[in-house]
Parts: structure tokens; C-alpha cells; sequence
């Protein structure tokens, strides 16, 4: 069995983390990575040489469309209901500043 984590570990994770743990927050985390970890263990030990890795629990095929070429709708009827346009574009406010470096 692996080593237990302790309240030192955790303290370097937070700090790694940016987080400010008070001396309940550290005592409570400790113990649940604890439980964490110690269910992670459980599961190493599980044999699973005979179980084939999976993407997803259920047996799911593709399910998108046919890739094919279809009449789009034209930018007339695209931008019809633009609050405002650039000829044949939409006009949308300027985000970013010119010293954005975007």
C-alpha cells in the first residue's frame, strides 16, 4: 500500500496551487485526498489484463451527418437580421485596443 498523504504534501500542493488553506481547509483536504488515494489503490489493484481500453461506456457509433455539398443560404439572407453591417459583413464592436497586441 502506498503512503498516506499528510498535511505537509498538501500544504505544497496548495502553495503550488496559489490556494491560502486555512488550518480546517488543510485537516479537511488531507483527509479526502486520503480517500481519494486510497480508492486509486483499490482500483491498481483491480486485474484488468483481459479488458479492452474504451473511449466511451456505451456502444456509441459516429453520429454526425453525411459530409456533403449543400446550397448555403447566401449572405443576403445571412446577415438580414443584423443589428449592424459592412457591406457583406457583420459589424461588431472593437474588443480589443490597439495596443492589445492581438
Amino acid at each position: 500500500m502506498a503512503r498516506r498523504i499528510d498535511q505537509q504534501q498538501v500544504r505544497k500542493v496548495a502553495k503550488l496551487s496559489r490556494l491560502d488553506l486555512t488550518d480546517h481547509e488543510l485537516e479537511e483536504f488531507t483527509s479526502q485526498l486520503g480517500a481519494i488515494l486510497e480508492y486509486v489503490e483499490k482500483m491498481n489493484k483491480l486485474n484488468t489484463d483481459n479488458v479492452e481500453p474504451l473511449a466511451h461506456c456505451l456502444p456509441v457509433s459516429n453520429v454526425f451527418r453525411e459530409d456533403c455539398v449543400k446550397e448555403s443560404i447566401g449572405t443576403e439572407r445571412a446577415l438580414a437580421n443584423a443589428p449592424e453591417r459592412d457591406e457583406s459583413f457583420f459589424k461588431v464592436p472593437k474588443i480589443l485596443d490597439d495596443g492589445s497586441g492581438a
